[in-house]
């Protein structure tokens, strides 16, 4: 029997996750609830399951992630699997849980990324990593396929909450940057000159200095599209803020994200 790694959600990032391990000679396959004519990626969970021994979720929230593991697919009852590897942004509370859930005997690894779909494109994630010493070494090629950076961050768990953390930066960066342009254009000033500006100055960040080549800078806010996310990833965060903490700026950010009407320009 040969081993074998799946990834369960091959959308704009589980996709290019898995040809990036498939790329590096790794044996492995993609399961999405969408049937599409791709290479390698199915939507028969028999076939999926097959020699599967690491189980890497790349899925949008934590309905779909229990879908996964315990629901329909009830991947977590295979007998062959050795390793999850939970890579969606999700609660932190709800992903520490996650232990109590799964049998024992499967290592646990929450290693959500950062990136985009660009990065992923380029095999140049970032991971952050929560999880054993031992099983993250055990997973480190497949992390080393699919990235370039590699943070591990403690026990299990602790890259989750690292991720909401940067993610909520990521979000204020967003919000900002789209106020900022919207701005920009009231005032008649040349755009790409702007961006250029802001990459070299004081107001830099990754949505700026990555405008032309992320896929969703210039999208507005849908139930269903990648700005939505960071609207669920604040919440994440928000799931395990600090007791007393003030929650005033985050649930800002959230509206303000709501907000955002596409780009032309």
């Amino acid at each position: 029997m040969r081993s074998r790694t799946g990834i369960a959600g091959c959308g704009r990032m589980g996709a290019p996750m898995l040809a990036a391990l498939r790329a590096a000679g790794l044996p492995a396959r993609g399961y999405d609830v969408v049937p599409m004519d791709t290479p390698h990626i199915t939507d028969d969970i028999a076939v999926f399951s097959e020699d599967l021994d690491t189980l890497i979720t790349v899925v949008r929230d934590i309905d779909q992630t229990d879908a996964v593991l315990f629901g329909d697919q009830n991947l977590a009852a295979i007998p062959t699997l050795i390793r999850i590897i939970i890579c969606s942004t999700l609660s932190p509370r709800y992903v520490r849980d996650l232990r109590a859930r799964i049998p024992s005997h499967i290592a646990l690894i929450d290693a959500p990324m950062s990136g985009a779909q660009i990065a992923a494109e380029e095999a140049r994630l970032s991971f952050m990593i929560g999880g054993d010493a031992a099983d993250i070494d055990g997973a480190m090629p497949l992390f080393a396929a699919m990235g370039k950076h590699f943070h591990r961050m403690g026990d299990y768990g602790s890259g989750m909450q690292a991720k909401v953390l940067n993610n909520l930066l990521a979000a204020s960066n967003t919000a900002m940057t789209r106020l900022v342009l919207d701005w920009a254009d009231d005032a008649g000033l040349d755009i790409s000159a702007l961006l250029d500006l802001i990459h070299t100055s004081s107001g830099q960040n990754w949505l700026a200095s990555g405008f032309n080549s992320i896929e969703f800078a210039r999208d507005g806010y849908t139930e269903d599209n990648t700005i939505a996310i960071l609207v669920k990833d604040i919440a994440s965060a928000l799931d395990d803020a600090p007791e007393g903490a003030d929650t005033t700026l985050p649930q800002t950010i959230q509206t303000q994200i709501r907000n955002l009407k596409p780009r032309l320009k």
